[in-house]
């Protein structure tokens, strides 16, 4: 029988194109299976961690990042965060106006 070959932390890392502290988060917490040998080296199946990496395709989780975020809560949100510029815009405009007006 054919010895079946793990991957390393770093291998997996590589795959994922993640760091390793993240590769070790994931497998601490369950979402990526891991293996320890000897207690002490932790290792992965080459098919698990292909299985992982279909489910992360990147439309489908920009795709549900999308839907959690609905386009009411952005324009609230840019408003919060920019809403100095969006006044001294207006402001500017205003003064623009009333200077080319010749008021």
């Amino acid at each position: 029988m054919a010895e079946e070959k793990l991957l390393t932390v770093r291998d997996v890392a590589i795959i994922l194109h993640v760091s390793e502290k993240k590769v070790l988060e994931l497998a601490e917490s369950g979402e990526v299976p891991a293996y320890k040998i000897g207690g002490v080296y932790l290792r992965f199946k080459k098919e698990q961690i292909q299985e992982y990496r279909k489910r992360l395709h990147p439309h489908a989780a920009k795709e549900e990042a999308l839907q959690k975020y609905p386009i009411n809560e952005r324009i609230k949100d840019f408003f919060y965060f920019n809403d100095f510029y969006v006044f001294s815009a207006i402001v500017i405009t205003i003064l623009l106006f009333i200077i080319f007006r010749g008021y």
